[in-house]
């Protein structure tokens, strides 16, 4: 039988000169996954090596099952952890008369017989009972020292024999895939982007020739083999728990015990701040939960809803993030990326307050420090705003602005009716204007407090209050506009002739009376007329709406990318980007082709058949910034699209309301939790001191 293409995945760490030479003279076993898929092609994915057989129980049968059975689903579905065969050195290489010996057994008995002058193999029963239950595949690896691909890559071993399905390959084309096992404090492999599963289904329609090119039946599974790759540092460490041998670590404790009490003490100390907040939100929770059916607690909630929907988000986050630190996903024990992700996900939400806080910190002692001097540039600001914009702007239109000539008294009515409102407005925030100063001074304790999402919120809910003149103002006038606009639409179809059916959504052809004609052609004309006086107010107090409405947004926007920028991803893509992979690559290190000499049996001649060697080395691309953030940000803008823009230029044309917020996506709120402080205290500092057990 002849296996045309043969991969072998080498860990890298078993590519070092100095471990290599210290085994050449003995022989090791080799454990990992056969992964394949099709009869032409075969992975072998080597996870560790065992040196010493001699140690191992009797019992490796079950401790091999039992490492598969921690294994991800997946991966037990498609392969098994399992004995793959023995790896020698160059000083037991088998001889060319060996290597025709069919016979796994008699070759294990061949090297067994070379090594045992060395007195490294006290016992054959072990081996001779893996290789009765390994029967029908196995490999044999050997060391060659004359070889080396670099500083990297120093020794490589070559494909001596292997055997599956229970034939012996004559030759193959072998290529040797050197990796670095991933680690959780490291890296890990991964084929496919993070957000790759959405991009799929955001995909356009794909072309035919990629369907058909994908019902083809690959010839490996690389997928499978990337898992198991991942897997490895997990199944060689499960292994080692049940076959290694105690050690004793009073070293390491003794030297690890200052970090330990410093880890404990700093865990006592966060938890015993986040008490305080605890029991600080629980009271705020229950006064208010005294008044939440009264008018003013629903009014209230009303004008400030961006504020109260804000602190219940930071509320949630700060009882929550405990839970969250806590690890519940059993995956992340068995595979390196599964690992990689949960840490990520259980980090997330109190790097989050944490960066939130930091800012706030920072926006809140100035302003503390700079509160009046911040208040008094306010006051200025919006007085000069309201004398030199509104005012003026008001008496401009009254007049003729640009020189159109709009109808007098219709104009002096819209003027008179805007200045009012405005006097009155000014007037009240007048008498309110010594409180401005605290005002500021809330919005700095809020920071400092809650973070810097609260205040911003409080800020939108201040300047719709604030500007709660020119609102009125424009919905009075926009409501006048698109009664005219409807009125001069209906008058438009009478001559026409025309019918709204609102019923099939159509125009219907109906006759009028002469009448009908006669007051149509009399209203038509006024209200034609009329129609630039109320467009002129109607379009400056849209601006001054619409640039209101675009500084809410601005700030809403701001408030969506605070909450939704993952700052762990981003620390951890500054200091270990390998963290983040997207697709794999290969280095190639070494090409050539070996000359096997074979016996024909029905030709009954000799002739030499080459197989392919390639030696590489398994690299990861890794994800920029912007692919890291994009994912997330896409929340935030999920709001803006053709129809939002659509939805709202219309509506400014006809006098409909315009939406004063962009509908960014906010972390979801989660049911209110109430468990005695003890009990809180005692999740907050086991999460930490969680975490700080499997960081050592």
């Amino acid at each position: 039988m002849t296996l045309l293409n043969c991969r072998i995945w080498w860990p890298k760490d078993l590519t070092d000169s100095t471990k290599s030479y210290s085994s050449s003279s003995r022989s090791s076993l080799l454990f990992g996954w056969f992964v394949s898929v099709s009869s032409l092609s075969l992975d072998v994915v080597v996870a560790f090596q065992c040196y010493e057989p001699s140690s191992l129980s009797s019992e490796i049968e079950e401790i091999v099952h039992n490492t598969n059975a921690k294994m991800p689903i997946f991966l037990q579905d498609k392969s098994n952890f399992a004995f793959l065969g023995t790896c020698t050195g160059n000083s037991v290489q088998l001889s060319r008369d060996e290597m025709e010996d069919t016979s796994f057994n008699g070759i294990a008995s061949t090297s067994k017989g070379k090594n045992s002058v060395n007195g490294q193999w006290s016992s054959r029963c072990l081996l001779d009972g893996l290789l009765e239950k390994n029967s029908n595949d196995w490999i044999l690896l050997v060391y060659d020292n004359r070889e080396q691909y670099g500083k990297d890559v120093q020794m490589v071993p070559k494909l001596q024999k292997i055997q599956w399905n229970g034939q012996i390959i004559s030759h193959s084309d072998v290529h040797v895939i050197v990796y670095a096992t991933p680690t959780r404090s490291s890296h890990h492999f991964s084929l496919k982007f993070e957000d790759s599963s959405e991009q799929e289904k955001t995909h356009r329609k794909k072309p035919k020739w990629f369907e058909e090119l994908h019902q083809k039946k690959p010839l490996n599974d690389l997928d499978t083999v990337i898992l198991a790759i991942n897997c490895a540092a997990a199944a060689k460490t499960a292994f080692e728990i049940q076959v290694g041998p105690k050690r004793s670590f009073s070293k390491f404790v003794i030297f690890k015990r200052p970090s330990i009490f410093l880890w404990k003490l700093v865990a006592i100390l966060t938890a015993s701040l986040c008490t305080m907040y605890y029991i600080l939100l629980q009271l705020f929770h229950n006064l208010l939960s005294f008044g939440s059916e009264s008018w003013l607690y629903i009014s209230l909630a009303r004008i400030f809803s961006t504020t109260w929907i804000n602190i219940r988000i930071r509320c949630c986050q700060i009882l929550y993030w405990p839970i969250y630190l806590q690890d519940h996903d059993l995956r992340s024990q068995s595979c390196v990326e599964y690992a990689c992700k949960a840490a990520l996900l259980k980090n997330s939400m109190w790097s989050s307050i944490a960066a939130d806080f930091l800012l706030g910190n920072l926006i809140g002692f100035t302003l503390l420090f700079y509160s009046e001097s911040v208040s008094s540039w306010i006051l200025k600001f919006a007085s000069d705003t309201t004398n030199e914009l509104l005012r003026s702007g008001c008496v401009w239109l009254m007049g003729d602005p640009a020189g159109f000539k709009l109808n007098a008294e219709l104009a002096s009515v819209l003027g008179m009716i805007s200045l009012t409102a405005i006097q009155i407005w000014s007037t009240l925030w007048s008498f309110l204007g010594f409180l401005f100063c605290y005002l500021i001074k809330g919005l700095a304790l809020l920071g400092i407090v809650f973070g810097a999402t609260v205040p911003a919120a409080l800020i939108i809910d201040i300047i719709c209050v604030a500007t709660l003149h020119v609102s009125i103002v424009r919905l009075l006038i926009s409501i006048l506009y698109s009664q005219q606009i409807q009125a001069l639409a209906f008058l438009w179809r009478l001559f026409r002739g025309r019918k709204c059916n609102p019923l099939r959504q159509r125009l219907d052809s109906y006759d009028y009376t002469v009448k009908q004609h006669v007051v149509g052609s009399l209203l038509f004309t006024p209200l034609l007329l009329l129609l630039p006086t109320t467009s002129v107010f109607y379009i400056y107090f849209t601006i001054l709406k619409t640039t209101i409405m675009l500084v809410c947004i601005l700030i809403e926007i701001t408030i969506s990318i605070i909450h939704e920028t993952p700052y762990i991803k981003i620390f951890f893509w500054i200091v270990r980007p390998r963290k983040f992979p997207s697709g794999v690559w290969f280095e190639i290190k070494s090409h050539h082709t070996d000359h096997v000499h074979s016996v024909d049996s029905v030709k009954k001649d000799t002739h030499e058949k080459g197989s392919c060697v390639l030696v590489s080395v398994l690299h990861s691309n890794t994800l920029s910034i912007g692919q890291i953030l994009w994912p997330h940000y896409r929340k935030v803008f999920a709001g803006i699209s053709g129809s939002f823009i659509a939805t709202s230029a219309h509506a400014v044309l006809t006098g409909k309301p315009i939406s004063s917020t962009l509908g960014t996506g906010l972390p979801p709120t989660m049911p209110w939790m109430t468990i005695p402080c003890r009990d809180y205290w005692h999740i907050c500092r086991n999460s930490i001191l969680g975490c700080g057990s499997k960081s050592n």
